[in-house]
Order: C-alpha cells, then structure tokens, then sequence
C-alpha cells in the first residue's frame, strides 16, 4: 500500500504522458443510464441546457438553500448557503465556459460546433458540484469520518473490504454528488439523474477511489460501489487511467475530465471572492481591510480607474458588489488564459495544480493572500467555530443511533426510528457495506434545518404539546 501510493506522489510530480484525450470523443449526448436509447426530440434546449434544467428542478438542488456554506443560515443579514453559492459558481462557470469556447473554436475551426456545448456542459456541472455535501458542511465530513475511524462504527472494520473502509473512513462530498447522480436509489429509475456523460464527468474532481486518492488530503470521486458506473463513463469518453513512474496503469485512479478544470476555477473563484464579502457584511472584517484584500489582483492602471469609480460612489455595499465583480472577472479571463495556453496538457493529463495558481505572479499571490487571511480571519470566526461544533455533535449522534438501529432492527426502539427513513434508501440490505451506505445517503441528504430537527426529537429536546 506505501509503495503504490509513493508511486502516485511520484506520478503527480512528474505526470508519464498519456494519450492524449479527443473533444470529438469527449463531448457526447449519451446519458447515463439509457446509453442504447435513442429518441427524436422536438425539444429546442440542448441536451445539456436540459441537464442544467433538471438539476435546478431536483429536490437535492432545493435542499442546498438549507445547508450551511461557511457562516451559519442566516438571521437579519443575508450571507450565502450551498444553494446561492452554487448558482453563483454556474454563473461564473458559464463565463468561463463561454470564452474557453471562443478561444479553441478559433485554434479548431472543424470542432466549433461541438465546441459551442462547453459553456452549457460547465454551468450544468457547476450546478451540482456540491449536491453531496452533508449537512453543516466539512463539520458534517468529519462527523461521518469519525463516527468510523473513532467511535461505535469502527466495530464495521472487520466486515469490509479495505476499498469499503476506506470510503467510511474518508466521506467525501465530491463522490456524494457523483453517487446521487448516477445511483439508482429504491423505486428510482436506472441511471439516477440520467444526465449527459460529460456533465457528470465534469463534477468529479478527483477521479480516483479512496483507497489509491494521490490527492494531499485523500479526497477521492467514487465509493467502491459506484467505481464500475465512473469506468462505464471513462471509457466511453476517453478519459484515460493513470500510470505510476513505470508507466504501468493504476487501477481505479484517472485523470481528470478537461472541463473539470473550469468546474473547479469557478468554484474557488466563488467561495473565496464571496466568503470576503459575506465576511464584511457580517462586520468581522472592515471595508477597508477587503479593499486591500482586492486592489492587489490588478495592475496600477486599473487600480487607478477602480478608484475613481469607488469616489463616485457613496454607498458602501455598492462599493463592495462593484470591487467583487471586478476581482471575478479579472480572475475569469486569466483562468481561461492558462486553459487555453495549457490545452495540450490537459488533454495528455500532464497539467497539474489548479488554473488560478498557474496564473500570472500578481493574481496568483493575491488570490493565495485571501486565503491565508481568509483562513485567519473567517473560517476562525466564533460563529464559525459554533455551528462547526454544534454540527459535529448532530450528525456523529444521528448517525449513531440510525446505524445502530437499522443493524438491530428488531428491538422496539429501532423499529420506530426506522419508520422515519424514506423507501428509496435499501436499509435492509443484505451486505454490511450497503446497508451502511444507505444510512450514510440518508444522513449526507438532510438539511442542517432537518437534521437539527431530527436530533431534537431523538434527544426529546422538542416535544410535541400535549
């Protein structure tokens, strides 16, 4: 195990060249789940404005308007959720996609037509890159992680594969969304969302099993139940494995779809540029500790023009929403630069880092200040720290008590907790492995509000009147 993960460092380093990948053959209509089903239809939208269309229709994308994004759900000042969060990501995803389009359409003319689906494939995915995360956010990860790795659940060790602990061991909310895209859930249909092969392509971020993650913090994009539909969706779109210093291929462990790529910038485009802001309405940093935060990502001469149009503006939070969107769109132009400039790397899977680190030096650094005074600052906030906390102990009791139950369902008890748990979700599976992720797909789908409420009602803190 040591070894083969010391050859995935050392293939991250120093990336052998792979084939490399086909726009022709990575750009497909096919859906998961009806891949031998063909239909003529009269609808105008595109396939993937249509998966865009059902994302934003699903309950799971509703649900996101009650899960915490960094600060808790909002009192009197609005601060963003998963659900405002990830349709400013699309917004910003479709920007990215749309330049990226103009610039390889003009690099190959034969392919702008197929080229023209980017943007709309991007915006789709960006959509539903959060879909997986639990409630309370990371908090929630770690509840779930420790439940096993210290707590009641680690009696489960002996009765999985170590590819099956390790997806306990390591929730990961990337996978999640991969998992509820393409999962076929009780009384469902095949295929889960049935969506295009590259919208689900371009949600996973890190294409590779938990067990052989080469990722820094062992993030991975598909449980070991779900690495057959991610393999169905690699072959057919080209998208390679991996290979260590040898050159030998890495079971499990592929590179990256290309759009994933713009995916991934929008996200850290979004989460750091309006955790500031949301900061600064919460009043934990001042205006004009975000001014300084954001001048630093332009040259002298735009900084000259960005003041003169702060001086003509007298409203503070104008101020902020104007600085904002100039710092997105300067860092959405020089994304779509490096991705273009480093297309053929992409497609070899050679390119590594992420596009705004590869940016120039000036945005780069100013963008790596944010995070370093957001980490400081924000994610170190008391109201941060308290919901983190409070979530923590919800979701490591639920999933005591709902595991617990559906592994001894004849006691009195557990009979009535499981009445709770919808039909969709197989809580009498036969393998241990399964059963458990039916109760881990419960818990990860809750809303903070929900899971809050359910922990209530267990403790007996809410009660109803007699």
């Amino acid at each position: 195990m040591f070894c083969r993960f010391f050859l995935l460092l050392q293939t991250k380093k120093n990336p052998i060249k792979q084939l490399s990948m086909d726009w022709s053959k990575l750009i497909t209509t096919i859906r998961f789940g009806q891949e031998d089903y063909h239909h003529d239809s009269h609808d105008t939208r595109s396939e993937f404005q249509r998966d865009y269309d059902r994302l934003i229709f699903s309950a799971p994308f509703r649900r996101m308007q009650n899960k915490t994004q960094v600060f808790p759900l909002p009192g009197s000042v609005f601060v963003h959720n998963r659900l405002t969060h990830s349709l400013e990501v699309s917004c910003v995803g479709r920007s990215l996609g749309h330049n990226v389009c103009i610039e390889l359409s003009r690099r190959h003319a034969e392919l702008s037509g197929l080229l023209d689906s980017v943007e709309s494939i991007v915006s789709a995915a960006c959509l539903a890159h959060d879909m997986g995360n639990p409630p309370f956010g990371h908090s929630g990860e770690k509840a779930i992680d420790t439940y096993f790795s210290e707590g009641e659940g680690s009696r489960f060790r002996e009765l999985l594969s170590d590819e099956q602990w390790a997806d306990c061991v390591h929730f990961e909310g990337n996978a999640n969304a991969f998992r509820i895209l393409t999962h076929q859930f009780r009384g469902r249909r095949a295929g889960g969302f049935v969506m295009t092969y590259p919208t689900v392509a371009s949600v996973v971020k890190y294409p590779y099993s938990a067990l052989c993650s080469p990722n820094k913090k062992g993030k991975f994009g598909f449980f070991a139940s779900d690495k057959d539909s991610w393999k169905c969706i690699a072959d057919r779109l080209g998208i390679p494995q991996m290979r260590d210093v040898e050159g030998r291929l890495i079971p499990d462990c592929y590179v990256r779809y290309p759009l994933v790529w713009l995916v991934e910038a929008a996200d850290d485009i979004c989460y750091q540029v309006m955790d500031i802001e949301d900061a600064h309405k919460l009043r934990i940093i001042t205006f004009d500790e975000l001014k300084n935060l954001f001048l630093p990502f332009f040259t002298d001469e735009r900084k000259k023009r960005i003041e003169e149009t702060l001086d003509h503006v007298a409203d503070r939070n104008e101020q902020v929403a104007y600085l904002r969107s100039c710092v997105v769109g300067t860092l959405v132009d020089a994304c779509v630069e490096v991705f273009v400039q480093n297309e053929q790397q992409i497609l070899e899977g050679s390119f590594t880092g992420s596009l705004i680190k590869r940016t120039c030096p000036r945005i780069a650094n100013a963008y790596c200040h944010c995070s370093d005074v957001a980490v400081e600052k924000i994610y170190r906030a008391q109201e941060v720290l308290d919901i983190e906390l409070a979530g923590y102990k919800i979701i490591y009791m639920l999933m005591e008590e709902l595991i617990r139950a559906a592994f001894e369902p004849d006691k009195a008890y557990s009979r009535q907790l499981l009445q709770r748990i919808p039909s969709q979700y197989d809580i009498n599976a036969a393998e241990p492995y399964l059963k458990l992720q039916a109760m881990i797909d419960y818990v990860s789908g809750m809303t903070d509000v929900y899971a809050l409420d359910l922990y209530r009602k267990i403790t007996g803190m809410s009660l109803p009147m007699i």
